[in-house]
Order: structure tokens, then sequence, then C-alpha cells
């Protein structure tokens, strides 16, 4: 009887066992990175997945307040935030990430990272090009920018790598915001990440 009891605990939690990942949404400002995330998570806690949303301006906030816009700065952000995320994903816990990360070899030492700890990642750039970007200025971003008010915008006065070979590419222009959650969506099934 014990060790049928013991079995069937063993069965269960293969069952429960969930698999974490970090899900890091790259692309300019503006872009619709933290629609999507938002979009999918909803999705995925509607399916019992446990999820967190690394939002970029949350982060700048609590967790890597006092450091500026400056490419050093702007790789210990990114790192930081790759470290929070490799941690909870490592945990089971699915980890979006709407952060624009605009230098390439930063968004490489965060996939390196997982990597060596056997955490899946994926990396998807949110392809959404300046112009439209521009027009849809959730912050006043480009206003400010082209105003003279603000310097070292991501896209326009301060570089932007393009992910050469992302796991997905979103073209947020060409379609809704449930469309790009539901495109990511299908990835991470595919991966077997759901």
């Amino acid at each position: 009887m014990r060790a049928a009891r013991l079995m069937t605990t063993t069965e269960t939690s293969q069952e429960n066992h969930v698999t974490g990942a970090t899900i890091w949404l790259t692309g300019l400002p503006s872009a619709g990175k933290t629609t999507i995330a938002y979009e999918l998570a909803a999705t995925l806690r509607g399916e019992g997945h446990r999820v967190e949303v690394l939002d970029g301006d949350e982060i700048r906030e609590f967790l890597s307040a006092g450091l500026g816009f400056g490419r050093e700065d702007r790789h210990t952000n990114v790192q930081r935030i790759g470290f929070v995320s490799e941690l909870l994903a490592s945990n089971g816990v699915k980890v979006l990430v709407p952060v624009i990360a605009p230098y390439e070899d930063s968004r490489e030492a965060v996939r390196k990272r997982h990597q060596s700890e056997g955490t899946p990642y994926v990396e998807v750039h949110v392809a959404t090009p300046v112009d439209v970007c521009s027009v849809r200025d959730v912050k006043g971003l480009y206003a400010k920018q082209a105003a003279g008010e603000l310097s070292g915008l991501t896209g326009v006065d301060d570089p932007y790598d393009e992910p050469r070979n992302p796991d997905l590419r979103i073209e947020s222009q060409n379609q809704t915001v449930q469309e790009s959650a539901a495109q990511l969506y299908a990835l991470l099934t595919e991966r077997g990440l759901l």
C-alpha cells in the first residue's frame, strides 16, 4: 500500500512539472512589446501557468534606480533583468520581458546565462518600424526628442542592434495585438514550453 502511494506521488509530481522560460521581447520604444507581453500573460494565466512580466519601466524604478541611459548603465540594467528572469524561469515561471535591450552583446550575455543554467530562453524581435513607433509614441518620447527635450532615444539618436537571428520576429504594425500574442503562443507551444 505504501509503495503504491509513493508511486502515485511520483507520477503526480511528474505531471505537475512545469517548464519555466524567459521570453524576451526586444524592439524600439512604442513597438508594442509590453502590450503583447500583457496580452500573452493573460492567456497563459487563464490556462493556469505561473507568469511574471518584468516591465522595463518598473525594473528601472525598483531594481535599477540610479542607472542612466549610457551604454554601460543600459548593459547593467539588462544583465540585472536577465539574472532575475533566469532565476524565476528556472523555478517554473514563464517570464515575459518586454525590455528594449538595444545592444546585441547585452542580449547575448543574457542568452548565454540561460544556456549555461539549462533554462529555456526565447528572443522575440517586435520589429515595428521607427516611423510607426513615432506615430504611436505611447510615452511621448519621440515628440520630446523631435523638440530637442530628449536625447539618447533608442533607434533615433542612440543605436539599436536589431537581432540577426531572433526565435521569432513580430511585425506588430501588420496585425492586431491578439494576433501577435497568438503568434508567440504558437512558438512556445512548438518549443514544448506550454
